[in-house]
């Protein structure tokens, strides 16, 4: 990769990983519109790997809480840490399931389409609307239940079709349940942890095994990554507590009818397919 490309890729990841935006759908735009190779799903890995770091360093308290709910389950004790540590669980089951059919039947490659992510970038920004709108502001964190906790992984589960947003349908799911968006995101951003470090590890794994290399453009990448996704999840948290979701819902339904606008007219169709 050029320097060109693995600034261009930091930024796309290190923003859009935390944007209810979606970071694998624009992923897949990077290519389409800049003639560069695709730069592969390693690549891909590497720098979610610096997404998932900056959520540790921003989070470390609740992610202390939740190695120690951990610690509590193994020796068998109840306690409000034990619980977040099972409702993490019971949230990131749905997508690892999901993420190994589509990783032993290669399903994902073929959902790595622009027509993909233009259909998923405004049908689900009309949802997050919907869900951030119309929702109720009651819930936090501690009223997260196993039940609750499901139904943000079954949300979490769909984020694996590109342009759908991992954050953003984790969000929208926790503000149709009624939480505040601040601890809906806050708790996304957590249930983000696992899913993400297993899905990475995944495949730096199958890369490794099929010795593929782990450049220095790639380590650069995750490394620039991690920085700029620290400085979007600081200002996302920051925001939301005012702000509602409604420029993401826009930049969405543009960036959708535009991408659709392109490829149905014939503009660019070539790369855009």
């Amino acid at each position: 990769m050029s320097f060109e490309q693995i600034i261009v890729l930091a930024l796309i990841q290190g923003i859009t990983e935390y944007l209810p935006i979606s970071s694998s759908g624009h992923e897949i735009l990077v290519p389409a519109f800049t003639g560069w190779p695709d730069q592969g799903v390693l690549t891909d890995a590497i720098t979610n790997l610096g997404t998932v770091c900056a959520t540790i360093i921003y989070f470390w308290r609740d992610v202390v809480r939740l190695l120690q709910g951990l610690l509590d389950l193994v020796k068998r004790q109840h306690s409000d840490a034990a619980r977040l540590a099972i409702n993490i669980i019971i949230g990131t089951i749905p997508v690892l399931v999901l993420g190994l059919f589509f990783h032993i039947t290669k399903l994902d490659l073929y959902l790595r389409t622009p027509l993909v992510v233009a259909i998923n970038s405004i049908v689900f920004g009309i949802i997050l609307y919907a869900a951030d709108a119309y929702g109720l502001s009651q819930n936090r964190m501690q009223d997260i239940t196993p039940r609750t906790a499901l139904f943000f992984g079954l949300g979490q589960m769909l984020s694996l079709n590109p342009g759908t947003s991992r954050s953003g349908i984790t969000i929208t799911t926790g503000r149709a349940l009624g939480f505040v968006r601040s601890e809906a995101a806050r708790f996304s951003f957590l249930l983000s942890i696992p899913a993400n470090l297993a899905g990475s590890m995944v495949k730096v794994g199958s890369a490794l095994k099929a010795h593929e290399p782990i450049t220095s453009a790639m380590i650069m990448c995750g490394v620039l990554t991690f920085f700029i996704g620290l400085g979007t999840v600081t200002f996302l948290m920051r925001i939301i507590r005012t702000q509602s979701f409604l420029p993401f819902v826009i930049y969405r339904v543009i960036l959708g009818g535009a991408l659709l606008g392109m490829i149905y007219s014939g503009v660019a169709l070539g790369s855009l397919n």
